[in-house]
C-alpha cells in the first residue's frame, strides 16, 4: 500500500467515519478516489488532512478556492442519498474531487465550475483517472445548467449565503439540493427536497466550511 492510499485509508476511517458517516457506497469512493491528484503538487502531502484544503490562490478578481473538509463532503454525499441511476448537478467542484467522488456514487454527472482554469483542471484530471461519465463546464454557480436538467441531486461545493430559485427549480420530482447555508457565522447543512413542486428543507448539521463564490449577498444602500 502507497503512502497516500495509506492516508486515504485512514482519512476514511479517522475522520469520515467517526464523523457519523455510514453509508457503505460513499466510504468505498471516498477510499478510491485519490484526493492527491485533485491537490497541486506542493500541497499533495497534505491532501488528506481534516480540513478545507486550498488549491488555489486567491487574485485581484478572483478568491481562494478550496476542497471541502472530508468530513463535511462525506456527510453531504450521504444526506444526497445519491442512487446509480441518478443525474447529478455538482455546483463549484474547483479541481474536480468531488466530481470524481458522485462519479462513483451516480449514473451521470455535470459539473459546473466558474473558473475557466479549474474547468481545464479538472477535466484533465478526470480524464487521467478514466472517469467517463462526469464532465465539467463553464458557468455560473447560482445558475446551475437547465439545458441538462433537470436533476435528481444537486450538490453545492461550500458554503453559501443563499440557495437560489434558479437552482432549487433544477430539481427533479423527488430531487434533494444539499449545501451548507450560512446564518450569521455558523453554517447549517441543508438537504431541500423537491415534493410535488414544493420545496422544503431541513437542517442536519452544523458545518464551518469556506465560502463558495457567486453565493454572495449584496447589500443595498439605503437613504
Amino acid at each position: 500500500m502507497s503512502e497516500f492510499e495509506a492516508a486515504r485509508q485512514n482519512m476514511v476511517e479517522s475522520q469520515v467515519m467517526t464523523s457519523g458517516v455510514t453509508d457503505a457506497r460513499v466510504l468505498s469512493e471516498m477510499k478510491l478516489v485519490p484526493r492527491e491528484k485533485f491537490v497541486p503538487e506542493a500541497r499533495q502531502s497534505i491532501a488528506y488532512l481534516g480540513d478545507d484544503l486550498r488549491v488555489k490562490e486567491a487574485t485581484d478578481d478572483q478568491p481562494a478556492r478550496y476542497l471541502m473538509d472530508p468530513r463535511c463532503i462525506g456527510k453531504l454525499a450521504e444526506l444526497a442519498v445519491v442512487q446509480k441511476s441518478d443525474l447529478v448537478l455538482d455546483i463549484g467542484p474547483a479541481t474536480g474531487y468531488s466530481t470524481a467522488l458522485l462519479a462513483g456514487l451516480a449514473d451521470t454527472v455535470v459539473a459546473v465550475e466558474s473558473d475557466q482554469e479549474l474547468v481545464e483542471t479538472s477535466n484533465a484530471v478526470l480524464q487521467a483517472l478514466g472517469v467517463d461519465n462526469a464532465a465539467v463546464l463553464e458557468g455560473s454557480h447560482v445558475d446551475g445548467n437547465s439545458k441538462q436538467g433537470p436533476f435528481d441531486v444537486i450538490f453545492l461545493n461550500g458554503s453559501v449565503s443563499f440557495v437560489p430559485d434558479a437552482l432549487l427549480g433544477q430539481l427533479k420530482e423527488g430531487g434533494r439540493l444539499v449545501a451548507v447555508v450560512r446564518e450569521g457565522s455558523a453554517g447549517k447543512a441543508r438537504v431541500y427536497t423537491n415534493s410535488h413542486g414544493q420545496i422544503g428543507f431541513r437542517n442536519v448539521f452544523d458545518a464551518g466550511i469556506h465560502p463558495l463564490p457567486g453565493f454572495e449577498v449584496v447589500e443595498a444602500f439605503s437613504f
